[in-house]
């Protein structure tokens, strides 16, 4: 017979068999801090993630924009900053893992992902930065397919399709602003500022750039000068368009179709 805890009260340890038949049972502290603490959370964890997952890939997404400020230029930054990078990427492979586009490409990207990631983390190597961020940029944009892919499937519109909608366009943001990167590193003074126009543009300013762009605000001090630069921007301008276009009217219809089925 196999024991199984049972959580009809903290104070006792009441335990089940298959056969409906009640015992009572003190168990060992090792059996206790399986059964009470571990199992359960991990139980919880995998079914909330599941049912959820773009809920948590956003919520990844905004963590790590809130917490950019917080992080200075030293080496403790920098290290916290390259952490967060990887945690966000191992939630889109997971994402991708649970889309309709999953296939081992995706899984291939976010490997090469992490790989010349650390590998440019460690060795510094600028060139293999600008590597890592074309193969992150690929991961991001083949997870927002993936994700858009996932919201058209149905005609119904459930909770964790909410969450993919805004999922998704941080996807975007962050597939742009890492192509942004790679030009200024290619392309050097591809971008300027008011202020320190000469100098590099930090990962912030690329953000802030992208999402500005991405959402047709447009308000940013951040400009793109050079051709390359030009020609992504306008990409993401026709991407965020065509996106909350393609988002609003989708929603739309099957609001529609919603209420005349409830006629």
């Amino acid at each position: 017979m196999r024991w199984m805890l049972c959580k009809s009260t903290l104070r006792t340890f009441t335990f089940r068999r298959q056969n409906n038949q009640v015992a009572w049972h003190k168990p060992s502290y090792h059996l206790f801090k399986q059964e009470l603490f571990l199992k359960p959370f991990r139980y919880y964890f995998l079914i909330y993630f599941k049912r959820v997952p773009s809920a948590w890939l956003l919520l990844t997404q905004l963590f790590i924009l809130i917490s950019l400020p917080l992080l200075n230029e030293r080496f403790e930054g920098q290290v916290v900053s390259w952490v967060f990078g990887m945690v966000a990427l191992l939630m889109v492979a997971l994402v991708i893992r649970n889309s309709p586009i999953f296939t081992k490409t995706g899984m291939v990207l976010v490997i090469i992902s992490l790989a010349l990631s650390a590998w440019a983390f460690i060795s510094g190597r600028s060139d293999l930065f600008a590597l890592a961020h074309v193969f992150e940029a690929a991961a991001y944009f083949y997870a927002a397919v993936g994700m858009v892919m996932y919201m058209f499937r149905d005609h119904e519109v459930s909770r964790d399709e909410l969450f993919a909608v805004a999922a998704v366009f941080t996807l975007l943001v962050w597939g742009f602003a890492f192509l942004f990167s790679v030009c200024q590193q290619w392309y050097p003074q591809s971008f300027i500022a008011f202020a320190n126009a000469q100098e590099p543009r930090s990962w912030l300013e690329l953000l802030f750039l992208s999402f500005a762009t991405l959402s047709g605000v447009g308000m940013t001090d951040v400009l793109p000068i050079s051709a390359p630069a030009r020609v992504l921007v306008a990409l993401e301008m026709f991407a965020g368009v065509m996106y909350l276009t393609m988002v609003v009217t989708r929603l739309l219809g099957m609001a529609s179709t919603s209420h005349k089925m409830k006629r």
